[in-house]
């Protein structure tokens, strides 16, 4: 396993960090790539390579891939991690947002994907480790272009999954719940700016209070850890599960969706939404006449 290289994407915090490190201690050669290389101090010290790397610069991807490999090898474990929630009414998000959400969450995955292949092929074994959500199964208000990138994650990793299985290669998709990370705050504001002093600035009070009482309470949000866990255990075996649903909420959320008809799930989420909202939710101005 010494012998073996990772390359986890977004790993300057939360569920990339967990990654690296966990990879690292089942033996792997890892790289963290992300922008903010000066959060990865912590990284360093625990033996994980830095990579500075941005998912929307082909340049920094190729500049990347080609360091391992050429440091190594060989690369054996690809973890999709980098992406961010773009949340606002779609009405109100902006197209140049609406594309960014793309570049980040699904072309960005794809482009280094494409880059890794060529070396896995070679290899005649490899990992694809493609981290989506429950979002990839279920839907939200005001989440509209988030979801729609992870939905697109769920479809171009089964497409891949068997595309690349007759040279050995391995697509896993990994479906977090609710995680304890910085994400959910940083989306929940983003939602109010675009869409707290809207027509929509009601559902956006709700939007924003779950995306923070989901993440932020340590009785329903799981540590990344969990995640980092699931991602060691894939890449351990010969023949990883196609999907792992991990984290607060993950399973149950899906066995709702198994079982509901979707405007039955329809109710059950404007329902949480308002109970959440209500509760938790701050007040934000009302829409102003030009809204």
């Amino acid at each position: 396993m010494a012998t073996k290289t990772a390359l986890v994407t977004g790993a300057s915090s939360g569920i990339g960090e967990a990654t690296a490190l966990r990879l690292k201690e089942l033996g792997f050669t890892v790289y963290g790539a992300a922008r903010r290389v000066e959060r990865m101090t912590a990284l360093a010290d625990a033996g994980v390579k830095v990579l500075k790397m941005d998912v929307t610069d082909d340049a920094s991807m190729v500049a990347g891939s080609e360091q391992i490999v050429a440091e190594t090898g060989r690369i054996d474990v690809l973890v999709n991690n980098a992406g961010y929630g773009s949340y606002g009414a779609l009405e109100d998000v902006p197209m140049d947002e609406a594309k960014y959400q793309f570049e980040v969450n699904i072309f960005g995955l794809a482009r280094l994907t494409q880059l890794v292949l060529p070396h896995m092929r070679a290899q005649g074994d490899g990992y694809i480790v493609n981290v989506s959500s429950v979002g990839g199964k279920i839907w939200e208000p005001l989440g509209a272009w988030y979801h729609a990138t992870k939905y697109a994650v769920e479809g171009l990793s089964n497409s891949l999954r068997v595309e690349v299985k007759p040279f050995g290669i391995k697509v896993v998709v990994i479906e977090p719940g609710a995680i304890a990370t910085e994400w959910s705050a940083i989306a929940a504001d983003g939602l109010v700016k675009t869409s707290g002093h809207t027509a929509y600035a009601e559902q956006a009070r709700d939007s924003a209070a779950i995306l923070n009482f989901t993440d932020g309470n340590p009785r329903l949000a799981s540590p990344p850890s969990v995640v980092a866990k699931a991602i060691g255990r894939a890449v351990s075996r010969r023949r990883p599960r196609v999907r792992y649903a991990v984290g607060g909420g993950a399973k149950p959320v899906l066995l709702l969706l198994a079982v509901l008809p979707d405007r039955g799930f329809d109710a059950a989420v404007s329902w949480a939404f308002r109970f959440v909202g209500k509760r938790f939710g701050k007040d934000l101005p009302a829409p102003s006449a030009a809204d």
